[in-house]
C-alpha cells in the first residue's frame, strides 16, 4: 500500500467494537485486570495506553522500524535517547544543530558525563578524526536547521557500523513521506512531532522509532521508567494531523520550492539554503536518498539592519519559534531557536545576525510573495533612509 494511503487509514481499522473511524480517545490512566496473572494488554497508561499504542504503531510502520515510541515533546523524545548512554560516553553530533540539542547536551548531558563532538557530518574524514574508544553514537541532523546542510545517510550508516556506533537520525524536516533513514541503514529515528507530523501549531509531541529487538526493548524500558510519555488527547492530535501528512509535505514542498527561487533573484538577498535548488552542494544527495524537499530553508539578508523592518512589517507570515505547521513562520535564529550556542560558534557556522530562517505555510504562494516582498521593498525603503522609521 502506498504511504499516501497508509497516513490516511491510521488508526480507521483499530476499533473492534464499533468500527469507529476515528480511533476513540482512551483517558484512562488504569485497565481492569481480567484475573490474576492476565492483562489486557493495558495495566497503566505510562506503559501503554490504546490510543497511544495506536499512534506508536503507526509511526513505527511508516518509518521501515521495529518499535515506537510517542513522548510528550521533541526534547523529551531527545532525553530518552540520551539515556542510551553512561558517564564517559561521548557522541558525535552534526555540526549545525538546532539549538535545543546542543542546550541540552552542553548544559544537562554534560552533567552525567556525556561529551560530544560537533563536526559536518557529511565528511567521513573528519569524523574518522574524532572517533574515541568511548565514543557510542553519531547523531545526525539532514537537513540541518537552519543551513539546510545534507549528510550521506547511507555512507555514513554504513561508516558507523563498521565502527560499532549508533547511528540517531533527527528526520523532523523531510518527516517518512519524504525520506525514511532507517531503510538507509539508521538505527534510531527521532522526531519532534510538534511540527510536520503534528502539522497544525496545536500538539506538542516526540517520537522515537527504533530498529533491532534489543535496541527495541532497551528504549521501552527507559520510555517506561523516564516516563516523558504523550497523552491520549495529544496521541490523537498527532494522529489526526499525520493523516493529512502527504498533502501537506507536496504543498509545502511546492511553496518553499517556489518562494526560495523567488528570493534567489531578489537584490535585499545574499544566499538562500534550500536542498532544492539545484546549487545547492547537497542537492543531488539529497534527490538520491530522499522523495522530496522539506518547506522549510534559510536566508541571508545583504544588511542585518534589513532583519528587524522585514519582522515588523510581514503580516500574512507570522514571526514566530517554530516551524512545520500550515501557517507561514518566520524566525531569527540568532535570538530565538539558536541564542543557546555560542556566538562564535553559530557565526563560524554561519548562523549569523543576517540569517532567517522561513517555515513556508500552505498558503496561496502568490500571498506569501506578495507579503514578503513587500516587508523586504519596506526594509530597504527604511534602510535607505526614504521613509521615516
Amino acid at each position: 500500500m502506498k504511504i499516501e494511503s497508509r497516513l490516511a487509514q491510521i488508526g480507521s481499522i483499530k476499533e473492534p467494537v464499533t468500527g469507529a473511524i476515528s480511533f476513540p480517545v482512551y483517558q484512562a490512566t488504569a485497565f481492569r485486570h481480567p484475573r490474576l496473572g492476565e492483562s489486557t494488554g493495558f495495566d497503566y497508561a505510562r506503559t501503554k495506553s490504546p490510543t497511544r499504542a495506536v499512534l506508536e504503531e503507526a509511526a513505527a510502520e511508516l518509518e521501515s522500524g521495529d518499535a515506537a515510541f510517542a513522548c510528550s515533546s521533541g526534547m523529551a523524545a531527545l532525553q530518552t535517547i540520551f539515556a542510551l548512554f553512561s558517564q564517559g560516553d561521548h557522541l558525535i553530533v552534526s555540526l549545525d544543530l538546532y539549538g535545543g540539542t546542543y542546550r541540552l547536551l552542553e548544559r544537562i548531558m554534560s552533567r552525567f558525563g556525556v561529551s560530544a563532538s560537533y563536526v559536518d557530518t557529511d565528511d567521513l574524514e573528519a569524523m574518522d578524526k574524532l572517533v574515541q574508544p568511548n565514543t557510542k553514537a553519531i547523531v545526525i541532523e539532514t537537513p540541518t536547521n537552519p543551513l539546510m546542510l545534507i549528510t550521506d545517510l547511507e555512507a555514513v550508516c554504513t561508516w558507523a557500523k563498521s565502527k560499532g556506533l549508533l547511528t540517531i537520525v533527527d528526520n523532523t524536516l523531510l518527516t517518512p513521506f519524504f525520506q525514511r533513514p532507517i531503510e538507509l541503514g539508521a538505527d534510531i529515528v527521532i522526531h519532534s512531532a510538534t511540527k510536520y507530523l503534528g502539522g497544525h501549531n496545536d500538539v506538542l509531541a516526540g517520537l522515537i522509532v527504533t530498529k533491532g529487538k534489543e535496541l527495541s526493548a532497551e528504549m521501552a524500558v527507559l520510555h517506561n521508567s523516564i516516563g516523558a510519555v504523550l497523552g491520549p488527547q495529544d496521541s490523537w492530535l498527532l494522529m489526526r494531523g499525520m493523516k493529512t501528512l502527504a498533502l501537506r509535505m507536496e504543498r509545502h514542498q511546492y511553496n518553499a520550492t517556489r518562494m526560495a527561487e523567488y528570493l534567489l533573484t531578489h537584490p535585499a538577498i545574499a544566499e538562500v539554503f534550500y536542498p532544492a535548488l539545484k546549487d545547492h552542494a547537497g542537492h543531488e544527495v539529497q534527490n538520491r536518498q530522499s522523495s522530496g524537499n522539506t518547506g522549510i530553508f534559510s536566508f541571508k539578508v545583504k544588511d542585518a539592519r534589513y532583519v528587524e523592518p522585514i519582522l515588523r512589517h510581514i503580516k500574512l507570515i507570522a514571526f514566530a519559534e517554530s516551524l512545520g505547521g500550515v501557517e507561514s513562520l518566520m524566525t531569527y535564529p540568532a535570538v530565538q531557536t539558536h541564542a543557546d550556542i555560542p556566538v562564535e560558534i553559530r557565526n563560524a557556522v554561519g548562523v549569523d545576525d543576517r540569517l532567517l530562517r522561513f517555515s513556508v505555510g500552505i498558503e496561496h504562494i502568490d500571498d506569501l510573495i506578495a507579503d514578503l516582498g513587500a516587508a523586504l521593498e519596506a526594509a530597504r525603503a527604511e534602510i535607505a533612509g526614504e521613509v521615516s522609521v
